[in-house]
């Protein structure tokens, strides 16, 4: 591995999770930025880990000189900055580490990226988000020389593929600070896992918890049985197939524990219960009420974003000693326990697949913290040989998701690639598209149809759908012709907008510059409303009646310009038949910006979720996403003229949908970190600015903030240096830029 790094050969490295993957990746990192003066692009699954790491790294980047930029949800400039004395050190999502790629390579600017690191390289093999990372390696290597390629995965099955797609060495050890134990429970059995025998397990001992007849109903799995051998001393994670479940399951739980667990760090519990009353605005989950003076949560999608930090860092401090949740946590943030159950080998309805397995348990012991960590499986009788195929099988194979995902994934790389003018006739896209794993997994093609018959398809509905210009044929003397990219078509790749969207989304920006309704921001919040969020969305009907009736004459005519008479929603919660034909996309879609609306006038999760009758994580979710959706169409407004109007406001949109708090916390809520709540407190305690946290002191933040650790004090302050730094180098850049005596003044002679 050492030889391959000093020879700046490309890596895939393997290490069991919780086998220092991280440490390693960012020591590369570090010596590429400080030695070799170049900046590192690091790719990370989902925003929670982007932010997690933003907020660690920051301090390296203080200390020793470099700059941090996020590039998750809707953050991040592109292209970036380019920085006069620093080097950048990006740590971004898939979706925005593709859009920097981009715009690195359209600005020339890709050799300046010494390093890409992509954290859980296995990714590539599921669906859209696979493709986007797949297309951002694929242009990498084709665009640049110099840019190093490292990637860190579970152990996989087929990682000769990626060795040949990515031109890499490959590394694996199966070192682990901390051994792992892996149980499964059948009955009141527990048998170790061990491969060396015939089905795969051995007997290791029997449950010794007495069960009244009451408690067998209640908890006929004997997950309490499970718990009490390890809460509340030591930390336990119960993942559950579903969200219901985790909720559940912590209810249950928490009614058949003895009362001494509630004396257990007591006021640090209630402290914690406090917390979340204030993030709430009085309001608290019923179901956490009740489980976590026992020092039990649920843990999933269905918190708010506050929620899930505070419920993080009570578990991180030990304060709380069980959680309940779903696989999410597994791929999402770093949160390990001496004992993980696994409460039956399902991800909702889906049994396990090996990746999931080994990703949940892999959560299991905490190196410095425990000798050992263990997993135990539950498994009903009827499950048991498909468990014994999921302990003996290998991991799967991963597999190019560029020809499943259609519009997000093989047409939007053709769109890119002639867009860039990384690729301008057929014969070059043909070329390009052998730097692909698809092109070295051949196998995935059908017999039919070989790989440039695809790509002619692909380039030829890109034709007919306005986004390229040029023509191919099959005669071999005009497979040189160029092929051109039409303004639409750079707006769209450049917006990162999904291609079966593109054509609406100009017809309806289009359609509002003939009479946008400005009185407030309803009509540009139904613009900015993502639309893949439609599909999962069922109005309901007196809501929709009655949210319509709360809305002043001006906006209720957005109903009517979108395409939603008045008389629609009256009959449609009057129970009518309805006979003129609506369209449920536009229906659904408008519903969906009432929702976002109301968020943004009261800025608070819960009132909303309670008024539409939704979850809570499903508004949260719905925010998260219609901020990063209104971010792409800004950008896709930027290319194209015509759109010169929205510019302005949407760049005042997707600030208010990124923090949607009221105007004076965004400038402590652009720190990682800190979220709503912990601004408030902050702003209350007379921290009103970016300088203000900047240069504060961290013991006394610890004094003066409620629930804030010494650790997390210290991390939001650097967070704010690294923040303030990065402002003020780039506008230091704009003034050398502004001074810069240019070199081709006319002169007499």
């Amino acid at each position: 591995m050492l030889e391959s790094l000093q020879q700046r050969r490309n890596l895939i490295y393997s290490l069991p999770t919780s086998g220092g993957k991280t440490l390693v990746a960012e020591i590369i990192i570090l010596q590429e930025l400080l030695c070799r003066q170049k900046d590192v692009l690091m790719i990370l699954p989902y925003v929670a880990i982007v932010e997690e790491k933003v907020r660690g790294l920051s301090s390296f980047g203080i200390e020793l000189g470099f700059l941090v930029e996020e590039y998750a949800g809707s953050k991040g400039r592109f292209p970036p900055i380019k920085r006069r004395k620093k080097k950048s050190l990006y740590i971004a999502t898939i979706e925005k580490g593709h859009a920097l790629v981009n715009s690195l390579i359209e600005t020339e600017r890709i050799d300046d990226l010494g390093l890409v690191v992509v954290d859980e390289l296995h990714m590539l093999g599921e669906g859209s988000r696979g493709a986007t990372l797949e297309m951002t390696l694929a242009k990498i290597l084709y665009a640049s020389k110099n840019t190093q390629i490292i990637g860190m995965s579970a152990t996989l099955n087929n990682v000769g593929d990626l060795q040949k797609f990515l031109q890499a060495e490959y590394y694996t050890n199966n070192f682990r600070p901390v051994e792992l134990k892996e149980y499964i429970k059948i009955r009141d059995t527990i048998y170790a896992v061990d491969s060396k025998t015939e089905n795969g397990f051995t007997f290791s001992r029997l449950l010794n918890f007495k069960y009244s007849s009451n408690l067998e109903k209640a908890d006929p799995d004997h997950i309490i049985a499970l718990v009490t051998e390890v809460i509340p001393k030591y930390s336990c994670l119960i993942f559950c197939p579903t969200k219901k479940n985790c909720e559940n399951v912590a209810s249950m739980v928490c009614k058949y524990l003895k009362k001494e667990f509630r004396a257990h760090r007591e006021k640090e519990k209630q402290d914690l219960i406090k917390n979340l009353k204030y993030i709430g605005n009085g309001s608290v989950c019923p179901v956490l009420k009740q489980t976590i003076p026992f020092g039990i949560a649920y843990h999933h999608s269905g918190l708010t974003n506050d929620e899930r930090k505070s419920i993080e860092e009570a578990y991180s401090a030990g304060v709380l000693c069980l959680l309940a949740c779903t696989a999410t946590l597994a791929a999402g943030v770093n949160l390990p326990a001496r004992r993980v159950i696994l409460r039956a080998p399902y991800v909702a309805n889906d049994f396990l697949k090996k990746h999931q397995y080994k990703q949940m348990i892999g959560r299991a012991g905490r190196a410095g913290i425990d000798s050992a960590g263990e997993s135990i499986l539950i498994v009903q009788e009827k499950d048991k040989h498909l468990v014994q195929d999921l302990i003996n099988s290998p991991l799967e194979n991963c597999y190019s998701s560029l020809l499943l995902e259609l519009t997000k994934g093989m047409q939007t790389l053709l769109l890119s690639v002639v867009g860039l003018k990384i690729a301008v006739t057929y014969e070059e896209v043909n070329n390009f598209m052998c730097n692909t794993l698809l092109s070295v997994q051949k196998q995935l093609l059908s017999k039919e149809r070989s790989l440039s018959e695809i790509i002619k398809d692909g380039l030829e509905k890109l034709i007919e759908k306005g986004l390229l210009k040029g023509r191919i044929s099959e005669k071999d003397n005009n497979s040189k012709c160029t092929l051109t990219i039409t303004p639409l078509g750079k707006a769209t790749y450049k917006g990162s907008i999904d291609l079966a969207y593109c054509n609406l989304l100009y017809r309806e920006l289009k359609k509002g510059l003939e009479g946008l309704i400005l009185e407030s921001n309803l009509h540009l919040l139904y613009l900015t409303t993502p639309y893949d969020t439609t599909s999962n969305c069922s109005p309901d009907w007196m809501i929709y009646l009655r949210q319509f009736n709360q809305l002043s004459g001006a906006e209720q005519k957005v109903a009517d310009i979108v395409g939603v008479p008045e008389s629609f929603i009256t009959k449609k919660a009057s129970g009518q038949a309805i006979r003129k034909n609506v369209d449920s996309a536009v229906v659904n879609r408008l519903y969906l910006s009432f929702v976002l609306y109301a968020l943004l006038k009261e800025t608070n999760i819960w009132s909303v979720s309670e008024k539409f009758n939704m979850s809570r994580g499903y508004v949260q979710n719905l925010l998260n996403s219609a901020a990063s959706f209104a971010s792409c169409v800004l950008r896709f407004c930027e290319e194209l003229e015509e759109f010169w109007v929205y510019k302005a406001l949407l760049t005042e949109l997707t600030k208010q949908l990124t923090y949607c708090v009221k105007t004076e916390l965004i400038p402590l809520m652009e720190v990682a970190g800190v979220l709503e709540a912990r601004a408030k407190q902050l702003y209350n305690a007379g921290y009103k600015t970016l300088a203000h946290l900047a240069n504060a002191d961290p013991e006394t933040l610890v004094k003066m903030i409620e629930h804030l650790s010494r650790r997390q004090a210290k991390q939001i302050v650097s967070s704010a240096k690294m923040l303030l730094s990065e402002k003020a180098e780039a506008l230091q850049g704009e003034v050398e830029e502004l001074l810069k005596v240019p070199t081709d003044i006319p002169e007499t002679y």
